[in-house]
């Protein structure tokens, strides 16, 4: 039976803030295979949510650079996972800007729906902060980003057995 566990957005924000402008030897850096950043944010839920989705294919999870999940390092399937998730693991919502909160994902895309960066919202007010891979930044303004839409993620918690 499915239980819901606390999402420590704090936790999140603290590992996303140590390993902002340096690489955790636990992951891969995937840097040179189409960029990081996921595989950051997902690192940073990952602190907050400790739990694991092992469901192969369409689940979120890492073991290592040939054992992950496409959500784990994919912009767009950490949406999707994110947003669809029924079962084990954190699950989201899109939201607005003011429904943002400290621990919450951005994606940064364009009109036509591609999105092609991700990062963990580590301040809000006031104005939204983030930290990221890819462009490694630390507490950067989302201002300072060159994008056509923002689309926020906000974590409504974590399910585990």
């Amino acid at each position: 039976m499915m239980k819901e566990i606390h999402y420590d957005r704090s936790v999140v924000i603290q590992y996303a803030r140590h390993w902002a402008l340096e690489r955790n030897p636990r992951y891969y850096d995937f840097e040179h295979l189409g960029g990081d950043c996921t595989n950051f944010a997902s690192q940073c839920i990952y602190a907050g949510a400790k739990t694991m989705n092992y469901t192969p294919t369409y689940g979120w999870y890492y073991h290592s650079l040939s054992n992950r999940s496409p959500a784990w390092s994919g912009v767009k399937y950490l949406y999707q996972f994110l947003i669809n998730n029924k079962s084990a693991g954190p699950y989201a919502h899109e939201v607005f800007l003011k429904d943002a909160k400290p621990g919450d994902i951005v994606q940064l895309g364009k009109y036509d729906g591609h999105f092609y960066h991700t990062s963990v919202i580590t301040e809000i007010y006031p104005e939204i902060l983030v930290c990221a891979h890819s462009y490694d930044a630390f507490d950067r303004p989302l201002s300072s980003y060159d994008y056509e839409v923002p689309r926020f993620l906000h974590i409504n918690g974590v399910r585990t057995y």
